[in-house]
């Protein structure tokens, strides 16, 4: 593991928030990049900047590891949990046009497109829409659909001289090594007067207080803990004009979510995986919404 600066402002001036729950030499383990992995309260030391309040992964694995990581990812999972998925998407994607405007065959980058669900939703509502995609395998799902995913990172060959009126990162900024590089080359990809669409959990959240070192969201993955406040100052510091910053949800179905309430307590869970199949609801799909996940739209000026 490497000792890192703060991403936002450069100090190395920090406290410790949460301690490590793991052991200084753990190796780095694949499984634990999964989007699904229910790895909940394993994680590398997490710091607060004394400057200016962003909070990370510190001392952490280095970037290059990490991205090996998610070339090797493989999720099967995330495939049977499709259905929540599409809801989720729709539902984000409804949000997103009545802020940035109908398609009107309007190209759009999903950045971490995973298996290539938003770029599927995005296409059928008539975005000219593409992805680009660490996970080989999650890559090759996405193209055995079809759908236009790239194999990589923005800094993916196919992506260069591209500009796009919208960039879209969906639970993608907290797990990569340098969000404001990352932010930074979405802002080269947007045409003047185009957006960026980020998704994350939110740190300085009433739920995320409340939880405490039980914040189901401190895991090995995430190496980037926002709140409103530091992801506006990183998109500010890139040049972007933030427009709009605000809590949203996301549809799970009820099995997987049952299966998250297990890996978190796992008598609860029993009992709740008792209740729901016992109804046969397993496959309904619900809304959820607890406040610790938050969407900024941000638009590159004219």
């Amino acid at each position: 593991m490497i000792n890192v600066q703060c991403n936002l402002c450069g100090a190395d001036d920090f406290e410790i928030r949460f301690p490590a729950t793991i052991q200084p030499q753990e190796k780095i383990e694949v499984d634990a990049f999964s989007c699904t992995n229910p790895g909940y309260g394993h994680h590398a030391q997490i710091v607060q900047c004394r400057q200016c309040g962003h909070v990370y992964a510190n001392p952490r694995w280095d970037g290059a590891e990490i991205l090996e990581a998610y070339t090797a990812v493989t999720d099967e999972t995330y495939v049977q949990e499709r259905a929540g998925r599409e809801l989720t998407f729709q539902k984000h994607l409804r949000a997103m046009e009545k802020r940035v405007g109908q398609a009107n065959g309007r190209s759009l980058l999903d950045v971490g497109a995973y298996i290539g669900v938003f770029v599927e939703t995005a296409r059928e509502a008539g975005w000219q829409a593409c992805g680009v995609e660490p996970s080989e395998w999650a890559a090759s799902v996405a193209q055995k659909q079809g759908l236009n995913v790239v194999h990589g990172t923005q800094n993916a060959p196919a992506l260069r001289g591209e500009q796009f009126d919208v960039v879209t990162m969906w639970d993608v900024i907290e797990h990569v090594a340098d969000p404001l590089g990352e932010i930074g080359k979405a802002y080269n990809l947007l045409k003047p007067g185009g957006w960026v669409v980020i998704h994350t959990m939110d740190i300085s959240s009433l739920m995320a207080k409340l939880m405490g070192p039980r914040w189901p969201w401190l895991m090995d993955m995430h190496i980037h803990y926002f709140s409103q406040k530091t992801l506006r100052q990183m998109l500010e510091k890139n040049g972007f004009e933030v427009v709009w910053s605000g809590a949203e949800g996301r549809y799970l179905r009820l099995n997987y979510f049952v299966s998250r309430i297990e890996a978190l307590n796992r008598p609860l869970g029993r009992l709740a995986n008792w209740v729901v199949n016992g109804l046969r609801l397993g496959h309904m799909a619900i809304p959820l919404n607890f406040g610790d996940l938050f969407t900024v739209y941000a638009r590159r000026p004219n």
